[in-house]
């Protein structure tokens, strides 16, 4: 365990544990990262932790030895560093309010090499993703790599002086969509290039040499058409690479600059070997106002591929996207018989502001919206059997698929939800005891959004069998979101069932648990939908 131990007199209970932000190449056992600390409450001692907030320590991960780097600071949010051991920009949120909840607004502050003085950098909005967000620094040139809006709406990057004189270039800029983050190299962190996703994920390389490497593997792994380079030795001579598709889970190899040897290493999943697993088409479908809604769709390997039983799957998020790639949940079920598909309503982000609206929550009506008509279409293409059309979705994906059955009652004709959020005001309640509630408050919004929203509050509308699973240590959305939905559809007398997993949080990372979960989707699905 690196970083600051818990104690049974600090006061209150830990919830993050710290984030490397510096591998410190060529420095053995020795790695920079932030750490969250806690005061304690001693009485009769001198001895207590008074500190509180997030700092910056150097471990030594073989003697857990720690030498402060940054002081911890209430106000501190994030810190980010050169690569070469320096810490030179950091983000400050500061507490708002008598209750000292976070806010909503990031102040970044950077320094110049081997200074103490911070300079301002700007303030970034997390409810709104506007202004500049720093993304990395490149110690070489002394500039930081910058995440911010357009003025199309798109994200976008560039590159800004950290001299003194703050002068920015833009470096990549999409059209279509955003550019959501940089490529990194090495221990050093070393930026090589930009990166967005179109209907595939893309990449622009500012380095000749590994664009010209990523062109090659291009054309020695034709069946691997995303290729990541996820990792380096000290001086590149060796590069770590990650190589797959949207049926193939990818496969690791090391390639030798100097040899030109490309090695296989390991697969990502080594069960799946041997298996006929679907392949994903980028499609779109005309929304009810028109708008053409992009999305994926998944058909089962080597079988029908018409009047099938068919699942929507909206993603999580809401502030997310499907990409196109190999999706777990998505195989799973096209392995099992059913076409899946997944939409990128109006609310995901990637698409720019425009897209993304106010959010997939105070803006609900367009986004669940999106997600049914993608149920019309699967119907109208004669890819979904419509007495065998269901709904799957996690988090937000979750609440989508159950406010889908307030607002259209007779399109889907089973529900399965995990760990969705199922009341827009009890969420605010709950948000009451996180130092977040001042920023996620301002995300969920206030007004009648909230009431006509909140599937658990029109139970009584849905007319399908429900089928929920959560995990009882959820910190993003709490059990009892799952629970309050039980307990009304209960009440109006519907269908419903709850399967609740102790000691898991809001991903349910555990094998055990998740092949249960997909087991009794499957059968609940089957049942529902009439499926021998």
């Amino acid at each position: 365990m690196l970083g600051q131990r818990d104690t049974n007199e600090q006061v209150y209970n830990r919830l993050w544990g710290g984030r490397v932000i510096d591998w410190l190449s060529g420095q053995d056992n020795e790695v920079l990262m932030e750490q969250f600390f806690i005061p304690e409450s001693r009485a009769g001692t001198l001895l207590a932790r008074d500190e509180e907030g997030i700092g910056v320590v150097q471990v030594n991960t073989a003697t857990s030895r720690t030498r402060r780097v940054e002081a911890p600071n209430a106000n501190s949010y994030r810190f980010v560093s050169d690569g070469a051991g320096q810490v030179r920009i950091m983000g400050s949120m500061p507490i708002r309010g008598a209750t000292a909840q976070v806010g909503r607004i990031i102040t970044h502050f950077y320094r110049q090499p081997n200074a103490s003085a911070w300079t301002p950098m700007g303030d970034y909005d997390v409810v709104t993703r506007r202004g500049p967000y720093p993304l990395a620094i490149d110690g070489a040139s002394n500039a930081a790599y910058i995440r911010e809006e357009g003025a199309d709406g798109r994200a976008q990057i560039y590159r800004m002086s950290l001299d003194g004189r703050n002068t920015r270039d833009l470096t990549v800029a999409h059209p279509q969509v955003d550019v959501d983050d940089v490529i990194r190299l090495g221990r050093r962190g070393r930026v090589v290039g930009a990166t967005y996703a179109t209907e595939r994920r893309q990449a622009v390389y500012f380095d000749p040499e590994l664009q010209r490497i990523a062109q090659q593997l291009s054309r020695a792994l034709p069946n691997s058409p995303l290729i990541n380079f996820v990792g380096a030795s000290d001086d590149e001579s060796k590069l770590l690479i990650w190589a797959g598709s949207d049926n193939d889970p990818g496969t690791y190899y090391v390639l030798d600059r100097q040899s030109r040897n490309l090695t296989r290493v390991m697969q990502a999943r080594p069960e799946l070997e041997g298996m006929a697993l679907a392949t994903v088409r980028p499609v779109t479908y005309r929304a009810a106002d028109g708008t053409q809604i992009p999305a994926y769709l998944t058909l089962p390997p080597g079988g029908a591929q018409r009047g099938l039983p068919a699942i929507v799957m909206p993603h999580g998020g809401p502030s997310a996207r499907d990409e196109w790639g190999f999706a777990w949940l998505a195989q799973y079920f096209a392995n099992r018989g059913y076409a899946v598909l997944q939409p990128n309503f109006r609310g995901s982000a990637g698409y720019g502001s425009d897209w993304f609206q106010i959010n997939g929550f105070q803006s609900w009506r367009t986004a669940i919206g999106d997600v049914n008509d993608g149920g019309r279409w699967l119907v109208s293409e004669g890819i979904a059997n419509p007495e065998r059309l269901a709904i799957f979705g996690w988090s937000y994906g979750g609440y989508a698929a159950l406010q889908s059955g307030v607002v259209d009652p007779g399109l889907f004709r089973a529900v399965v939800a995990v760990a969705p959020v199922t009341d827009l005001g009890e969420l605010r309640r709950e948000l009451l005891e996180s130092n977040s509630f001042a920023s996620t408050r301002d995300f969920i919004g206030e007004g009648p959004h909230i009431a006509a929203g909140s599937p658990a509050r029109h139970a009584a509308t849905i007319r399908a069998p429900v089928l929920m699973f959560h995990g009882e240590l959820d910190r993003n959305v709490r059990v009892r979101q799952s629970q309050l939905m039980r307990d009304r559809l209960r009440d109006a007398g519907r269908p419903v069932e709850l399967v609740e997993f102790p000691a898991l949080d809001h991903y349910l990372e555990d094998n055990a648990a998740r092949a249960q979960m997909l087991r009794r989707s499957d059968a609940f699905l089957r049942q529902a939908l009439g499926i021998q």
